[in-house]
């Protein structure tokens, strides 16, 4: 035991990620998942298999039971997403395993705590939709889980309203779950384009060759811009409930139009030695983002910055919290401003008056 901690303290969380499952696998056991636990409803489902709600039938503890088919999903990556769900997502932010872990004969199958409120998805396409004050604390809490797990070495790869899960019903607090694409950063892996706003640009020669029906894989370096490039994707759709473009390629006009204004506002700051963020807005802002404020919009410049080396950590975010993210929010902050100085303007008039008045008085005296 002494020499698995020495070991574990000589490497990296992906390395020791990589020695859990090998450990763990040694102790899998096969249950009934009847005998110790009754189903209660379907929370999910995808292409890794489905979530459903449980209860343990000797505590009575709520969870959710993650089933993997035997038949498409390998024991290693059902161990590597559990024991990194379980040993590194310590984050409050992140969806933990619970420590149970077990085979049927078609299923793998581990618990993790349950979001009994849904997922964030259901809320965007309410008709309430998401205030802009509860965007920015998603937003907030959302960063630090994932700059935690990039702090760790491991990149999440799949951030989208339907892998953040709310604790409660106001949407105050939020979990990032699914770790079933996280992989080591640096890691290299082979480019899949997909049609989703949330699929990088820098893959769209994957695109080229699925479209041509080439066999030539094209592989790409598992990086946290990934992430950064969704976070600024999943800002956007909480402030207006709908994807800024359909696809992130040169074949979509919406996403051209804001790679133009993108370009056009980098070519002037090239040409000048700064450039007023109040002044962006003033470039021919791309149609979809007329509701956005100047301040998040350069927020979303920065995140959703075609060139992928150039994107910033999550923490970025953190720097745009309390600002108006909406432009009615902007209008009003500046209408108040403007109330208030004016009628600072009015007292100081009313002070030098007031002055002037003992001043005469004085001297009549």
């Amino acid at each position: 035991m002494i020499t698995i901690l020495l070991l574990f303290c000589c490497q990296t969380a992906p390395e020791e990620l990589d020695e859990l499952c090998y450990l763990t696998a040694q102790s899998m056991t096969s249950l009934v998942t009847s005998q110790h636990f009754k189903l209660i409803k379907k929370l999910g489902e995808g292409s890794y298999g489905k979530v459903m709600l449980a209860v343990h039938q000797r505590r009575g503890t709520p969870m959710a039971l993650k089933f993997f088919p035997r038949c498409s999903t390998t024991l290693q990556a059902f161990l590597r997403e559990y024991n990194l769900s379980i040993s590194y997502c310590t984050h409050p932010s992140l969806t933990r395993a619970l420590g149970i872990f077990y085979s049927t004969p078609s299923h793998y199958v581990f618990a993790q705590e349950a979001g009994l409120y849904g997922d964030l998805y259901d809320v965007i396409v309410s008709e309430e939709g998401v205030s802009e004050e509860s965007a920015q604390r998603v937003m907030s809490q959302l960063s630090g889980a994932v700059s935690h797990l990039h702090s760790l070495g491991f990149v999440h790869r799949d951030i989208k309203p339907e892998n953040i899960f709310l604790c409660d019903r106001a949407c105050r607090w939020v979990k990032l779950g699914d770790f079933g694409l996280a992989r080591a950063q640096g890691t290299e892996v082979r480019a899949e384009w997909y049609n989703s706003p949330f699929c990088v640009p820098e893959v769209e020669g994957a695109k080229t060759v699925s479209d041509a029906g080439e066999a030539e894989d094209i592989w790409m370096s598992v990086e946290p811009s990934l992430d950064t490039w969704a976070l600024g994707i999943l800002i956007y759709c909480l402030l207006t409930s709908c994807f800024p473009w359909e696809e992130s390629t040169s074949d979509d006009p919406s996403y051209c139009k804001y790679r133009d204004w993108f370009n056009r506002i980098k070519q002037r700051e090239e040409t000048q030695d700064t450039v007023r963020e109040e002044n962006e807005a003033e470039i021919d802002v791309p149609p979809q983002f007329d509701s956005l404020s100047s301040f998040v919009l350069t927020l979303l410049r920065k995140l959703l910055n075609p060139l992928p080396r150039l994107r910033p950590g999550p923490d970025e975010i953190l720097s745009y919290l309390g600002g108006p993210w909406l432009l009615k929010t902007e209008k009003e902050e500046m209408r108040r401003e403007q109330e208030a100085q004016e009628e600072a303007k009015k007292m100081h008039e009313r002070g030098g008056v007031e002055g002037k008045k003992e001043i005469l008085g004085r001297r009549e005296r």
